[in-house]
């Protein structure tokens, strides 16, 4: 099984690589546009690595005797890395497959992953409490918060024109949060030989892209409300 182990560690880290480098491409290019739909799909086939290998990777830690207590505690931490990265992304395809409906929407599965990373971090948190590692108390929070939002959208009809468009992007942004923490935990680390770095490194990812989820979405509301004035007036 060791054997097994190394070789989904491997094509984590490709994974991981693919993700953490094609992800800027689909922000940066025309939205819609042949290379954002293509470094978009490379973006998520390397998430999908990431969490089928990082689920994997941290299922035989926990189970496996042998393991340390701060072995076990980080891969609690992987599993819910695994969690939120496919969510996110999830969430961030399946908004773009029903971007025309106009009744609440109440698919199994779109409500089960939120549920899932809703209660995931609420465990995972709780656990972070009983062990003392801030890591896992804290960042949990925002998969609580993705997993709120995602069940929100879902429930709701949808109160705003173009709603699919701000979904899609904040889910893929959200993903990213998984990958770029990771890295910042895991990589990084590791690739500069640091044997431990501040928990605030931990949270620069999500310091960073939250804001950037939130101007995204006034950017895209002013140039859509924009659009209408404009066409309203030409009327």
């Amino acid at each position: 099984m060791e054997l097994v182990f190394q070789f989904f560690k491997i094509i984590h880290i490709i994974g991981g690589f693919v993700a953490l480098f094609t992800f800027w491409i689909p922000v940066v290019t025309k939205k819609g546009g042949k290379i954002h739909n293509r470094a978009g799909w490379i973006y998520v086939y390397g998430m999908i690595i990431v969490a089928i290998s990082a689920f994997f990777m941290g299922a035989y830690r926990i189970l496996n005797g042998e393991s340390s207590s701060e072995q076990v505690s980080f891969s609690w931490f992987l599993l819910f890395i695994a969690i939120l990265s496919s969510s996110a992304a999830y969430y961030g395809l399946r908004v773009l497959k029903f971007k025309k409906r106009k009744v609440r929407h109440t698919h199994p599965v779109d409500l089960g992953f939120p549920l899932v990373l809703l209660f995931s971090g609420i465990g995972i948190s709780i656990y972070g409490v009983t062990q003392n590692f801030p890591l896992l108390i804290w960042f949990p929070i925002v998969g609580i918060l993705l997993g709120i939002v995602q069940l929100k959208y879902w429930l709701q009809k949808p109160s705003k024109k173009m709603h699919w468009w701000y979904e899609h992007f904040s889910g893929m942004l959200g993903c990213s949060i998984s990958t770029i923490t990771a890295f910042t935990v895991f990589g990084a680390p590791r690739l500069l030989h640091i044997e431990s770095v501040s928990i605030w490194l931990w949270f620069i990812p999500t310091i960073i892209i939250t804001p950037m989820i939130i101007g995204f979405g006034i950017y895209y509301d002013r140039k859509f409300s924009g659009k209408k004035a404009k066409v309203a007036e030409e009327l």
